[in-house]
């Protein structure tokens, strides 16, 4: 059954005599339960050593809790891929990578952080680049600031 109304396209009604959207459907939902992105919560803080951190330095709780709810978003993306550095990766692979975080690699967040002097335009993004990178750059930027003190920056 079509209703018309004066200047809109024709609405179709379904047996029920509710409205039915026209097109794809969209769900409003992420398409996790609350349960299962709690879950990661409490295993991403597990994997970071969370509590440790935050008897470490209180101070940075509240940037610590955005880079964990960051990750949880990502891990619990039903998106079929998620953008990083400019580039789409499949999300399995950026869930991978995220779950492989530890407290090392968020004091090498936080170190990056400190050490960025360039205005951040998007942090959303820069955040996800920074954690999904880490695992695959910590040791050589450590070695390369080993390198660095112990040569004072001149030719070897």
């Amino acid at each position: 059954m079509f209703l018309m109304k004066a200047g809109f396209p024709p609405v179709m009604k379904n047996s029920s005599g509710t409205p039915e959207a026209k097109g794809r459907k969209r769900s409003r939902s992420s398409g996790v339960s609350q349960g299962e992105m709690d879950a990661y919560r409490g295993l991403i803080r597990e994997n970071i050593d969370y509590e440790g951190f935050v008897r470490e330095r209180p101070y940075d709780t509240g940037q610590l809790d955005e880079m964990v709810e960051l990750i949880v978003e990502a891990v619990c993306s039903k998106k079929k891929n998620i953008r990083v550095a400019g580039n789409n990766f499949p999300q399995a692979v950026v869930k991978s990578r995220l779950l492989k975080l530890d407290s090392e690699h968020i004091r090498f967040v936080f170190d990056c952080l400190r050490e960025n002097t360039t205005q951040v335009r998007n942090m959303k993004q820069y955040l996800l680049t920074v954690l999904y990178n880490a695992p695959a750059t910590i040791e050589n930027h450590y070695a390369a600031q080993v390198n660095h003190d112990l040569y004072g920056g001149e030719a070897v």
